[in-house]
């Protein structure tokens, strides 16, 4: 999972370099959008698996955990308030890190500003000089 996950950001930085080389400013657009979707891809894919490796499961007692030894399906991280397979030497052993998602959640809020910004943008651009080519809008100022 974590090899398809770095491929996936590997392929998505990539085609956003090259879109934003291109001579169209809609390109430039799309790959400055994607550009901020590779990077969410990336701190998602810091922040680690939320998924259990082994399996805990709490025995009857409900005061030691202890390890299943077969493993049918992945099990999710559980949790901190709600888990109570946490024994007192390892409390952070399972806990999911909160700050990648709030990264995230915030890097998305100021991706869509920024997109509205270079839509925008581009729209002014295209009315004003009827062409969104670079190189044209290099000539009209040159």
């Amino acid at each position: 999972m974590t090899m398809i996950l770095a491929i996936t950001v590997a392929v998505t930085f990539a085609v956003s370099i090259y879109l934003m080389l291109g001579r169209e400013l809609k390109g430039v657009a799309m790959g400055v959008f994607l550009l901020s979707h590779a990077a969410n891809l990336t701190i998602l894919a810091m922040s680690g698996s939320p998924v259990l490796s082994e399996p805990v499961e709490t025995s009857s007692e409900g005061s030691a955990p202890v390890q299943m030894t077969s493993v049918d399906s992945p099990l999710m991280k559980d949790p901190p308030i709600l888990a109570t397979q946490y024994t007192n030497d390892q409390p952070l052993a399972q806990m999911v890190d909160p700050l990648p998602q709030a990264l995230i959640l915030t890097a998305i809020v100021i991706s869509f500003g920024v997109m509205a910004f270079l839509l925008t943008l581009l729209v002014v651009t295209n009315r004003k000089t009827d062409t969104i080519e670079i190189d044209d809008l290099a000539k009209e100022n040159g």
